[in-house]
């Protein structure tokens, strides 16, 4: 975008690109996009707005598999609700084996009005064993008062930017001691 010397510095031009810019991004994502394997990670999904003006009344996130030892946060006026299931593989935990951990995270029983925004955090692992540039997929479902936001496309050959994209997650290398 090309922006006159005059208008470079204007607080409500940069309002207005933020705005248009923040619209482009308007569904539920990962606040921090990037992980080192074998390392901890605090995910913040960010949740910009509910379903055509209803009110979000229920998150519910997909854990994948190598993102281990979740624990999701505390969120006032909400419920959270865990499912249990074995991992693909075990994995080495603080040097023990761990085969089964939280698959899927669900807070409900809070409201979130369309006009404001919300996050809904875990803390968790990413396995030392997970390949470093891969990209590991959050499927999330954002129920409303009236309707719901399946957050759960991966992009593909046929379609780079999905329209409902899944919060993603792009594994960088471990981090050296």
């Amino acid at each position: 975008m090309n922006i006159p010397n005059h208008a470079a510095h204007s607080p409500s031009l940069i309002a207005l690109v933020c705005l248009v810019a923040g619209a482009a991004h308007a569904h539920v994502s990962l606040q921090v996009p990037q992980a080192s394997v074998g390392a901890g990670y605090k995910a913040v999904l960010t949740v910009p707005h509910g379903c055509t003006g209803s009110a979000t009344v229920k998150l519910s996130v997909q854990i994948p598999d190598g993102v281990i030892a979740v624990k999701p946060q505390v969120k006032p006026g909400w419920t959270i609700e865990t499912t249990h299931e074995k991992y693909a593989r075990p994995y080495t935990f603080h040097g023990n084996q761990v085969s089964e951990g939280v698959r899927t995270i669900t807070w409900s029983g809070g409201t979130l009005p369309d006009a404001y925004y919300d996050e809904f955090a875990f803390s968790s692992q990413i396995a030392s064993t997970l390949a470093p540039g891969s990209t590991l997929a959050f499927p999330t479902v954002q129920t409303c008062e009236q309707g719901v936001e399946r957050w759960i496309e991966r992009p593909s050959a046929d379609q780079k930017h999905p329209e409902k994209p899944a919060p993603t997650l792009t594994l960088l290398p471990a981090r050296k001691s």
